[in-house]
């Protein structure tokens, strides 16, 4: 079976739409709700993640352009919101379905309890049948609003979700190389497409955002997932690549699942600091899989507590890892290259960082 063909697989899909596509197209709400009445039809399972919310209040409120102090875009965000899910009401209600919302912050997912409750009632929506509709929670949320995407929000909850695929609608047919034409496939995001994007310089960063929904594809792919940039304004195009149809760029997700909580460390949690390795013990980690032990580690930077993320530099200081910090900064200092004992542990056996918490790379 062809890899476009296995796409008529997907149970589990997530649909990220931008907020230029739905502040300028009307008729997207309807086309949306048709499509994802389909794939209910098919017994497919479907998470959107929508932007929009700013826009939409900018234009409520009457504001000529899009405000640049802090309070002011919170207030879009606000007003924007219950306009946004309103349309959507109104759309998916003609086709039988229930919307609901979920509003997220980083916060809620880099922590793992609430992560948890996030990814349980989504499930209980997706079994209910419902569609749930998500967005950064720009509101309260003013990290997001500065430096949010939600094509990255996409990707973080594709692996939260059990996603088989991540659809990413965008303003062009997808992936465009240096002639202008459309990359059909690509299999390897760090290799074919990031290059081919820096190539471009301005122009390729800022057309239709790819940089971003390049770096969502590399995390969905490496999170066992599909991905697909695709013109959200082509009549059907969400039909067409649950079909298998040659519609946008597919990005072909890895063969070998990065489990959730992987994918989580990898790409969710944001490190508070970095643990510098000597070369064999930069070699046990990145080719044999070995934890990090104390005697291995030349420094330590930052300034993390236990169970935060860190980096694993090797000795020339580039990043091989990330993984969950065993104990704080200061004892990470302290036992730097020396025995693990000195953690407390009489059979020396104490790890800084255990194998099970750390992911390779990945990011």
């Amino acid at each position: 079976m062809s890899e476009r063909a296995q796409l008529r697989r997907a149970r589990r899909v997530v649909i990220k739409i931008g907020s230029g596509t739905l502040a300028s197209d009307e008729g997207v709400y309807d086309r949306l709700a048709h499509a994802v009445a389909a794939a209910h039809h098919e017994e497919r399972a479907v998470v959107l993640v929508s932007s929009g919310a700013i826009a939409l209040g900018v234009r409520a409120l009457g504001w000529k352009a899009r405000p640049r102090e802090m309070a002011k875009l919170q207030a879009a965000a606000a007003t924007g919101q219950t306009a946004l899910m309103l349309l959507y009401e109104q759309a998916f209600r003609r086709e039988g379905l229930q919307v609901a919302q979920v509003l997220l912050t980083h916060t809620d997912l880099s922590d793992r309890v609430r992560g948890n409750n996030a990814r349980a009632a989504i499930k209980a929506l997706l079994d209910a049948g419902a569609v749930p509709v998500l967005n950064e929670n720009d509101s309260v949320s003013v990290e997001e609003i500065k430096f949010g995407d939600n094509d990255q929000l996409a990707a973080l909850v594709a692996p939260l979700v059990d996603a088989d695929l991540v659809i990413l609608l965008s303003d062009v047919e997808g992936l465009l190389g240096a002639d202008g034409a459309r990359i059909p496939i690509v299999h390897d995001v760090a290799r074919e497409a990031l290059p081919l994007v820096r190539s471009l310089g301005p122009r390729g960063l800022g057309t239709g955002g790819m940089a971003s929904k390049l770096e969502a594809a590399r995390r969905a792919t490496v999170s066992g997932a599909a991905a697909v940039v695709a013109d959200a304004r082509r009549p059907g195009v969400i039909e067409a690549i649950l079909a298998g149809d040659d519609v946008g760029t597919l990005f072909v997700g890895s063969k070998s699942r990065l489990p959730a909580k992987k994918s989580w460390i990898a790409f969710t949690l944001r490190p508070r600091g970095a643990l510098v390795l000597d070369t064999g013990a930069a070699h046990a980690v990145r080719t044999l899989g070995k934890s990090v032990l104390p005697v291995g580690v030349l420094g330590v930077r930052g300034d993390f507590q236990a169970g935060d993320a860190v980096r694993i530099l090797g000795p020339d200081g580039v990043e091989i890892g990330r993984g969950l910090v065993r104990c704080g900064a200061a004892d990470a200092a302290r036992v730097a290259g020396g025995a693990a004992r000195e953690l407390g542990e009489e059979d020396g056996s104490a790890v800084l960082v255990h194998r099970d918490d750390l992911v390779v790379g990945a990011m």
